[in-house]
């Protein structure tokens, strides 16, 4: 099987495409250096049509990762790896294991790994990491724009982010149902629905997800004052925050196989695995051992219980 390193150049502002490519081509693997936005996607499923199945390392952050995924989405035996040079790089974190050696992705063995299906617009995608909405959501889309700043790293843009939405307060205003079961509508703080633990470079947002145990995690955080958030953050970005007492008041936590979420107004902004789109309702399902993940070799990885 072909091993091919899928390259996004913007990835982590650029600093270290230049050497990165160079490593590859001492590795003699072959590379790809991505052009736009979904064209990671777009090569990887053409790839696959012409030259059949192929092991994928994606060279960048959730987003690229994302997008190699959808793009292997129609081809069982494809796999993919990541080798992160990001600014969030979240994924990656759930597992055991060091992903920052050329070689040893290229010799590594795979895993089954759970992905979270969603359809909105009438456009229906893979997500491996996490979803959020609201609060999250709008820190998300800040610390985009504050990555692009010098000397801000991934967890800094997040912390700054979280502190000026603070400010603002802006949520959202939704309808949730939970495994066909109407469960909550109305103003919320935020709510997440993850695969995986970490959000925002490092944030532990999801301490009771993981990527094989075929579900999906929620979390939803009620629409409480400022003061309580703000007292409830350090334990919410180190992944503490459910062992707190009388956390059930502020956090509602969820295990779950399907969502729907429903806008109520027109649509809604949410944010996957670290990229903003604009959607209506979105339908969301569990899709266990949906991918074959790239461990580097002699490497743990992450494994069922």
């Amino acid at each position: 099987m072909d091993t091919v390193f899928i390259v996004n150049p913007k990835a982590g502002q650029g600093k270290n495409t230049e050497n990165l490519i160079e490593q590859i081509k001492l590795a003699g693997a072959q590379y790809y250096i991505t052009k736009s936005v979904q064209d990671a996607e777009n090569f990887v499923r053409d790839f696959c049509k012409n030259n059949g199945p192929a092991r994928f390392i994606a060279c960048g952050g959730d987003g690229t990762f994302n997008e190699v995924l959808n793009g292997i989405s129609e081809f069982p035996e494809a796999e993919i790896g990541v080798l992160p040079s990001g600014t969030g790089n979240d994924f990656c974190r759930n597992f055991d294991a060091d992903f920052s050696c050329i070689e040893a992705l290229i010799c590594g063995k795979t895993q089954k790994i759970d992905a979270i299906h969603y359809t909105t617009n009438g456009i229906t995608r893979l997500c491996a990491n996490m979803f959020n909405i609201g609060f999250d959501c709008n820190v998300a889309d800040m610390t985009t724009s504050m990555k692009k700043k010098p000397f801000i790293s991934g967890s800094v843009a997040y912390f700054i982010s979280i502190l000026a939405m603070l400010i603002r307060k802006k949520g959202a205003d939704i309808k949730i149902t939970i495994d066909d079961m109407d469960f909550f509508e109305g103003q919320l703080l935020l709510t997440s629905l993850a695969n995986g633990k970490y959000c925002g470079g490092g944030i532990m947002s999801n301490p009771l997800a993981q990527v094989t145990d075929g579900y999906m995690n929620m979390n939803i955080i009620y629409n409480v004052p400022r003061w309580k958030f703000i007292t409830l953050l350090p334990h919410y970005m180190n992944g503490t925050h459910m062992g707190l007492k009388n956390i059930d008041k502020v956090i509602c936590n969820k295990k779950c196989k399907k969502v729907k979420i429903t806008p109520n107004s027109k649509t809604f902004r949410i944010c996957v695995d670290g990229e903003i789109q604009d959607a209506g309702r979105v339908e969301f399902e569990i899709v266990p051992k949906a991918f074959n993940m790239v461990i580097p070799k002699n490497q743990r990885g992450v494994y069922d219980e």
